[in-house]
């Protein structure tokens, strides 16, 4: 029962879009209607609010570490298996993916997902976040440093994770982020693909 309710509001701490919330508290437009209509931290910033950007990206990346942390905790205690830190897992973002509070209409998770390998464990998150950051000061391209951090996290998990459940969990979260980042794909092939800041 304890891992229902546990997973349940792994969920629901998910479905809490900090981009809305963000904008909201700045006064600022509902992201899903400006950019690339995606309530994240890269589209918040295209309103030049850089503060508003910084609450959506920890809050978002916070909210994924509270989820994991909370697991570990509750199954340290209860003694329960690695499986409810994976439900967490999994369940916090598809909660930001797939939000109740947005009709099921979320972002696309990379911000979600770094707090959560920082949950699984530090250095798999540190280097996720690092691959993330080279990429980005290389190209200046948010969805191709979120697509190649997200290749590369299943490696650096098959290393640092001695749970085979866990690496499994890790390699479902970067399938489902490179299934959300579909149009970024195409608009990459087209070399359409906005950079960081722009507008457009």
């Amino acid at each position: 029962m304890i891992t229902v309710v546990l997973i349940f509001s792994a969920y629901l701490l998910g479905s809490i879009s900090f981009a809305v919330v963000a904008s909201w508290l700045f006064k600022l437009p509902d992201p899903r209607s400006y950019g690339s209509r995606n309530p994240g931290a890269t589209n918040v910033l295209r309103t030049g609010k850089k503060a508003a950007a910084a609450v959506t990206l920890l809050g978002d990346a916070g909210k994924g570490w509270v989820a994991v942390a909370a697991a570990k905790y509750v199954g340290e205690v209860g003694e329960l298996g690695d499986e409810v830190i994976a439900g967490a897992a999994l369940a916090v973002f598809l909660g930001h993916l797939f939000p109740i509070f947005l009709a099921f209409k979320g972002g696309k998770g990379v911000a979600t997902s770094a707090g959560i390998l920082l949950g699984l464990n530090p250095w798999l998150g540190v280097l996720t976040i690092s691959t993330w950051m080279v990429v980005a000061l290389v190209s200046r391209i948010s969805s191709l440093s979120a697509l190649l951090s997200a290749l590369l996290a299943p490696l650096y998990a098959y290393f640092l994770l001695e749970k085979g459940i866990l690496i499994m969990t890790v390699s479902i979260i970067s399938v489902l982020l490179i299934l959300k980042h579909r149009l970024n794909i195409a608009n990459l092939i087209a070399g359409k693909e906005a950079r960081i800041g722009k507008s457009s």
